[in-house]
C-alpha cells in the first residue's frame, strides 16, 4: 500500500460514498474507515425515488445499495443520522452535528446536493423537493387519484415526477419558465417532443416567462395554489418544486478546502492534499473535455468513487477522464445521453422522433461532437458514444 492511512474518513453515504468505502476494501485497505451518513436509512440508491418508490412499485427495502450481510462484511463504522458540522483541515478533524469529532489520515466528502426551495415555502404543508428516501414517501403519499399536482421545474427530475404522477391518476399541470421542457439540457427541439409527450399522456403545460412562479398561495398553513409572473393564479393541492440544487458545503465554510459550486478538486479529485471529493459535490478539471465541470448524476458518483478509493490506496495523482453519462425516463421511454452536453453550441436530430419510439440526437460545442442522446437505439449510441469519447470534429460526423 503506497499510503501510509490509518483511518479513512467518508463523509456522505449515498452512491459516491458507500462505492468508495466498498472500493477501498476490493483494492485491499484493511484498517479503520467511517462512513458519516446523515440520514438514518442505511445507505440506499436515489434514482428510483423519482420513479418506482414514488409510484409505490418498489418498497424502500429495494433501493437499498448493499444488504446489511454486506454491509456488515465491508466492516465500515457507519455513523447514522449525524452530519458533518465543521472541518478544521490542520487539525485533520471532523465535527459532526451530535456533538462528537472524528480525526482522519484521510478524507473523503460525498454530501452530494441540496434542493432548491421556493421563498416562504418551508412552513407550508403540501409543498415538496425531492432527495431523499423521506421526501419521497412525503411526496408519495400526497399523490391521490383526483388531486391536482403542479410540478414547478421542466428538468428531469420535474418532468419526471409529473410523468409518475399522472399515471397514479392525478391531475397535473408542468409549469416552465422557458418554453419547453428540458430546454435547458436537450435543446428546444427535443423539448417540444418532451411537450408533446407530456401533453399526450394528459399533463397540462404550462411553459415561457409569464408563466414564473412568484410566490405560493397558502391558507391555514397549507399550500392553496401558485402565483405567476403574469399576475394569474392557479389552484393546487400538491406543489411540488424542481428548480435545481446547490452543493452541500456550506459546513466547509472557513475549512481551507476550495469552495466554490462544489469542492474545486485537481483533475485527480483531490481537494488538498489527502482530501478527496466524489459525486454531485465536486468540481474538477475533466481532461477528456480540458473543463472544468460538476456532474449530477449517478454513474458520475460510482465512477468517481472507484476513482478515488484507488488514488487513496496507490497514492497516484492519475486524473479523472470521463465521458459522463446519465438517462431519464419519461413514461415508458428512457432517453439516454453520452456526453458533456452543458453549453452545447447547436443540437441536432439525426433520426425518429419520441413519437416514433427511436431518436438519435447530437451535440456540439464549437468543432467538437460532445455528446449524443439515444431512445430505442442502443446499439447507434454506442457507437456515438465512442466517436464522443475520441473527440471527433463535428464535421466529420455530420454534414451540414
Amino acid at each position: 500500500m503506497a499510503t501510509a492511512a490509518s483511518n479513512i474518513v467518508i463523509v456522505g453515504a449515498s452512491a459516491a460514498g458507500l462505492t468508495t468505502a466498498a472500493a477501498l476494501r476490493r483494492n485491499g485497505y484493511d484498517r479503520d474507515l467511517t462512513l458519516v451518513n446523515a440520514e438514518r436509512h442505511a445507505p440506499y440508491d436515489r434514482p428510483p425515488l423519482s420513479k418506482h418508490l414514488l409510484t409505490g412499485e418498489w418498497g424502500v427495502d429495494r433501493i437499498a445499495l448493499k444488504t446489511p450481510t454486506d454491509l456488515d462484511g465491508l466492516a465500515i463504522d457507519i455513523r447514522s443520522g449525524v452530519s458533518a458540522e465543521r472541518l478544521n483541515l490542520a487539525q485533520s478533524r471532523l465535527f459532526l452535528t451530535d456533538a462528537t469529532e472524528l480525526t482522519f489520515d484521510r478524507l473523503v466528502v460525498a454530501t452530494g446536493v441540496t434542493p432548491r426551495v421556493l421563498p416562504d415555502s418551508a412552513h407550508l404543508d403540501g409543498v415538496h423537493t425531492l432527495r431523499t428516501v423521506d421526501d419521497a414517501l412525503a411526496l408519495s403519499g400526497e399523490l391521490v387519484a383526483g388531486r391536482h399536482l403542479v410540478v414547478v421545474g421542466g428538468g428531469f427530475l420535474g418532468t419526471e415526477v409529473a410523468a409518475a404522477a399522472s399515471g397514479l391518476g392525478l391531475d397535473v399541470t408542468l409549469v416552465n419558465a422557458l418554453p419547453t421542457p428540458l430546454e435547458r439540457s436537450l435543446g428546444p427541439a427535443i423539448g417540444a417532443q418532451v411537450a408533446a409527450l407530456h401533453r399526450l399522456n394528459g399533463v397540462d403545460l404550462r411553459t415561457g416567462p409569464a408563466n414564473a412562479v412568484q410566490s405560493l398561495v397558502s391558507a391555514n398553513g397549507r399550500v392553496t395554489g401558485v402565483a405567476f409572473a403574469d399576475g394569474s393564479t392557479l389552484d393546487a393541492d400538491v406543489v411540488f418544486v424542481a428548480i435545481g440544487a446547490v452543493p452541500a458545503v456550506d459546513w466547509l465554510a472557513g475549512s481551507g478546502l476550495p469552495v466554490g459550486d462544489g469542492i474545486e478538486c485537481a483533475p485527480d479529485l483531490s481537494a488538498s492534499p489527502g482530501i478527496y471529493a466524489a459525486g454531485d459535490v465536486a468540481r474538477w478539471e475533466n481532461p477528456a473535455f480540458d473543463e472544468s465541470m460538476r456532474v449530477e448524476h449517478r454513474t458520475n458518483a460510482t465512477e468517481q468513487a472507484m476513482h478515488v478509493a484507488e488514488r487513496l490506496v496507490d497514492g497516484a495523482p492519475d486524473a479523472f477522464a470521463s465521458v459522463p453519462y446519465f438517462w431519464t425516463d419519461q413514461y415508458d421511454l428512457k432517453l439516454q445521453v453520452h456526453g458533456w452536453i452543458k453549453g452545447y453550441d447547436e443540437v441536432r436530430i439525426l433520426e425518429g422522433s419520441l413519437v416514433d419510439r427511436r431518436m438519435i440526437a447530437v451535440f456540439r460545442r464549437g468543432d467538437r461532437l460532445v455528446g449524443a442522446l439515444g431512445v430505442g437505439a442502443a446499439k447507434a449510441l454506442r457507437s456515438w458514444r465512442q466517436l464522443v469519447v475520441d473527440g471527433t470534429a463535428w464535421a466529420d460526423v455530420v454534414s451540414s
